[in-house]
């Protein structure tokens, strides 16, 4: 069984839609995933995500209510075997972060999509409203190519 957890900043923005947008993908393909997405700050532990990601969440059809902010840990490099960074100053910090021994694969969000590979998800948090509709939609084609290469096309029956 495959692994994922999603990193941004705070875990209110990017990484709360990335984790649903993979765990859409494998309801989809009738799987059952471990799928988290964490914080590299501490400003908003405990905290459900923006009300604006839970807008663009329910747009999808999921909810977002439930879920909260937590902090990426040094245990989440033997947990999960992806963690996927939204943008690179994430990514150089789970780097720092990861033990030697990890068997966690570490990559950056839209490297998973051949023609934005080094981008970044912008982050939404800061601007108009309209940044979370992108934001959604670069995290739901990151999600499905990752699930493409990491999963299969594997359907449910």
């Amino acid at each position: 069984m495959s692994s994922f957890l999603f990193v941004c900043t705070g875990n209110i923005c990017r990484s709360p839609l990335a984790e649903l947008a993979m765990r859409r993908e494998a309801r989809e393909r009738g799987l059952e995933l471990d799928i988290d997405s964490a914080a590299t700050g501490r400003w908003n532990l405990g905290e459900a995500p923006d009300p604006r990601a839970c807008v663009i969440a329910s747009r999808q059809g999921l909810d977002a209510s439930t879920l909260r902010s937590r902090l990426v840990t040094v245990d989440d490099f033997s947990r999960f075997d992806h963690i996927v960074a939204l943008d690179r100053s994430h990514l150089t910090v789970l780097k720092k972060m990861q033990p030697r021994a990890s068997k966690s694969h570490l990559s950056l969000m839209l490297d998973h999509i051949p023609t934005r590979m080094g981008q970044d998800v912008i982050d939404p948090y800061y601007g108009p409203d309209e940044g979370f509709v992108r934001t959604w939609e670069d995290v739901e084609a990151a999600c499905a190519a990752l699930a493409n290469a990491t999963l299969g096309r594997r359907t449910k029956e």
